[in-house]
């Protein structure tokens, strides 16, 4: 399959030029962009501050909802006014906030950490600085006009993890829809008790 994929690009490759070959190569397997931050939001106003906020780039809404969650361990009212803001139209249910709440039972915040460059189980989730998150297409993202699936990479899973968000074509911007990389990761070396 690969070899196949390989050959139909250089083909259009050489008939195309190199510029109509590169997006035939992000349609076929999707794109990813790094986003940095110096800090990390503390409040809704510093997260609406951050140029990313405009909220017209997918990519970057969805970096944003990992930042926002950062604050869910020491304050869950301000995670959740920072999260009702990428969600846009259709804040948080209370059912929804309460699935949020339970992946972080047993203290488990780490999870949120490991999606920061630089942090693995063997740091204990400890980040990089400036905090860096790394966001992904697939080929299959944006299938559904106005929808997108995106990927959040993770140095405690194998594969990177989904979010879904939806666009609001009377505004041209991206909201948060459904968080999926909350899921359990490897537990930090510090709570590992077979490491």
């Amino acid at each position: 399959m690969d070899k196949l994929v390989s050959d139909l690009l250089g083909g259009l490759g050489r008939l195309f030029k190199n510029k109509v070959s590169q997006k035939v190569t992000t349609a076929l397997t999707g794109k990813s962009k790094t986003y940095t931050f110096e800090t990390l939001p503390q409040t809704v106003d510093e997260l609406k501050a951050l140029p990313e906020a405009a909220l017209t780039d997918v990519y970057a809404v969805a970096a944003l909802s990992l930042l926002a969650l950062t604050r869910f361990e020491t304050d869950k009212e301000e995670s959740t006014r920072m999260l009702n803001f990428l969600k846009g139209p259709d804040p948080l249910t209370p059912m929804a906030l309460q699935q949020i709440s339970d992946r972080f039972m047993d203290e488990k915040f780490y999870k949120v950490r490991s999606y920061f460059e630089g942090a693995t189980p063997a740091n204990n989730y400890t980040p990089s600085q400036p905090y860096k998150v790394k966001v992904s297409s697939t080929p299959y993202s944006f299938d559904n006009e106005n929808w997108a699936t995106l990927y959040l990479h993770s140095g405690g899973a194998d594969n990177p993890r989904p979010v879904k968000l939806r666009k609001k074509p009377s505004t041209g911007q991206w909201f948060i829809v459904e968080i999926q990389y909350l899921s359990d990761v490897r537990p930090p070396v510090a709570a590992d008790k077979w490491a």
